[in-house]
């Protein structure tokens, strides 16, 4: 028991250390009253009911203790309504203070973005009279402290939300342990998760301070380099896990030198997007095992969409491993179907002739392109039938891409939410079904939730970049990065 009250004492510290000199004391939850609710409730030593009981008489008196008490009575004030009204009291207060604390920062956010809009329309205006004027170094100065406290505050913020959150955690699990006869920690936790401090989504704040800072640093997409051939580059790529609490300290560190690519099927109103991949294989998982062992030659086979709800636009990729050593890179291809031609994929009747036809007529396509394309289409085509593929798993994650436009020296991904989604146990209905029905629940043996967040570096060095930015080289070296070679999501 002492060791577990010296647990108490060092989070009820914990607690008091880590508030935000910004915010009021008595805006974090009552951790040292709920507390002492959990004590008071501790020294009870009541007989219990007998729960076994199916009768009762409205004439005979009710079972008493040993004092000769009923057994409802109690010599104690505290009860366990007590505990439950405060702790209804002190969630309702942290919600409250954060969606406060939202609305405030939204208001900050909205003084910035006219800031940086008016000095744009300005800019704008004065250019079309001939003369060139930019933001001066003053202004943009301003803004980007004005950006910062934002982004400061929000992450204030998001430490406050995280504080408040395991201090529900930990003294729900103290009250489960001390009255195991009054469990209720499950239904707050399900309770805290409905709550919009905890499930709300802020992450148009990231979106919105991404383009203030592409604002400030006059960013241009570049140009599309067709001919990249022409110039040698050293591309790399490094994957590392984020803590959950990292995440958004992660992203502030990055946007703050590039932007969000929002994708085309995104809506703007997230950084992120769904992004689902189902991954096929056989029986002997003969595809995943060359992947694990890293086989020559050895291939991964999936078909993926973005954006919620059902696919309409699907991909369709295979990734080959080339070892390093032989002077061979790895590579991704893919070509893209409708939802509807998926079923004709899977089972070789896409109407190769008729599509290349459309590639050279319609989108002027070369010939070199279309015979590229159907070279890829044909060979999977065919490794489903002779290896007999079958759906097998499926990564589902929101991801949030930063780039410049047609720009490749520094592209990040950073995926969370991850999870891994079992695609075995259902008919496919000969390929017209090739993915679970997002309407079924799953079971806990069917979804594997991934506790970190991943993110991707892709780096492309060469000419004038001949090294990785130093602000790239400052998150690597930041300590909220934990390098995870050639980690695989399939594998």
């Amino acid at each position: 028991l002492n060791s577990n009250l010296n647990k108490m004492v060092k989070f009820g510290l914990r607690l008091s250390q880590n508030r935000a000199p910004e915010y009021p004391p008595e805006a974090y939850m009552d951790y040292d009253k709920l507390k002492e609710i959990i004590h008071e409730l501790k020294k009870k030593k009541l007989a219990r009911v007998d729960s076994t009981t199916r009768e009762v008489s409205l004439t005979a008196p009710p079972p008493t203790n040993a004092a000769g008490r009923q057994l409802t009575a109690d010599d104690s004030p505290v009860t366990e309504e007590d505990f439950y009204s405060t702790i209804d009291k002190e969630l309702a207060k942290v919600e409250s203070f954060t969606l406060q604390q939202v609305t405030e920062l939204r208001k900050q956010i909205d003084n910035v973005e006219n800031e940086v809009k008016g000095w744009v329309v300005t800019s704008t205006a004065t250019a079309a009279t001939s003369t060139v004027h930019k933001m001066n170094e003053s202004q943009i100065e301003s803004s980007r402290e004005s950006a910062d406290t934002v982004a400061k505050s929000f992450l204030i913020l998001e430490k406050y939300v995280n504080i408040n959150f395991m201090g529900f955690h930990k003294i729900l699990k103290k009250h489960d342990k001390n009255s195991p006869q009054h469990q209720c920690k499950q239904f707050y936790i399900n309770r805290m998760h409905q709550q919009a401090w905890v499930r709300g989504d802020y992450s148009d704040v990231v979106v919105r301070l991404s383009n203030i800072y592409s604002a400030l640093r006059d960013d241009h997409a570049a140009e599309e380099n067709k001919d990249g051939g022409q110039q040698s580059f050293l591309r790399s790529t490094t994957k590392y896990w984020v803590r959950t609490e990292d995440v958004s300290k992660v992203k502030y560190a990055i946007l703050k030198h590039l932007p969000v690519f929002l994708q085309k099927t995104s809506t703007g109103e997230s950084d992120s997007q769904l992004t689902n991949s189902v991954y096929f294989d056989n029986d002997q998982l003969e595809l995943y095992h060359g992947r694990l062992d890293k086989t020559p030659g050895a291939i991964a086979y999936r078909l993926r969409w973005y954006g919620a709800g059902n696919p309409k636009l699907v991909f369709c990729e295979r990734k080959t491993h080339r070892d390093t050593w032989t002077g061979e890179a790895s590579v991704k291809e893919r070509f893209t179907v409708d939802e509807s031609e998926v079923k004709q994929v899977l089972n070789d009747k896409y109407p190769i002739d008729e599509k290349r036809e459309e590639m050279q007529s319609k989108k002027g396509a070369t010939a070199d392109e279309v015979d590229d394309w159907e070279t890829l289409v044909r060979e999977m085509i065919q490794v489903v039938q002779v290896k007999q593929l079958v759906p097998t798993m499926r990564t589902q994650y929101m991801r949030t891409a930063f780039q410049i436009p047609f720009d490749a020296t520094v592209r990040i991904s950073l995926d969370t939410n991850l999870c891994m989604i079992s695609e075995r146990g259902y008919d496919t209905l000969g390929g017209a079904k090739w993915f679970r029905d997002p309407e079924k629940p799953l079971a806990d043996n069917e979804i594997t939730r991934f506790p970190h967040a991943v993110l991707e570096v892709k780096l492309e060095l060469g000419g004038a970049n001949a090294e990785p930015p130093q602000w790239v080289t400052d998150l690597q070296n930041s300590g909220m990065l934990y390098e995870v070679h050639k980690f695989s999501k399939f594998i």
